[in-house]
């Protein structure tokens, strides 16, 4: 950012609800533990949980940090939901 300023002036909310509340909690706890790993300077994120919704929210100083940070919490999300599945296989043999 111009001037070196270090307001995240950029924001988006990815909303991820589910059917149940348990898998909105395993989903969650899986992603919650990225939250400051996977941050750089130009980027930041936080996860949280209401019933069964999931809540990611990322701020960027820029656009491309922007998209770059929400393409990362996508993939992670959907990561957990994949490894959520074989759980849930798992679960029931």
């Amino acid at each position: 950012m111009p001037g070196g300023g270090t307001d995240y002036d950029h924001d988006a909310v990815l909303s991820f609800p589910y059917p149940a509340e348990r898998r909105a909690r395993d989903v969650h706890d899986a992603v919650a533990v990225e939250v400051g790993e996977v941050d750089d300077d130009r980027s930041r994120a936080t996860v949280s949980r209401a019933g069964r919704t999931v809540e990611v929210r990322v701020r960027a100083r820029d656009l491309v940090a922007l998209r770059a940070g929400t393409n990362t919490w996508v993939r992670l999300v959907r990561v957990a939901e994949e490894i959520a599945d074989v759980a849930d296989v798992s679960r029931t043999e």
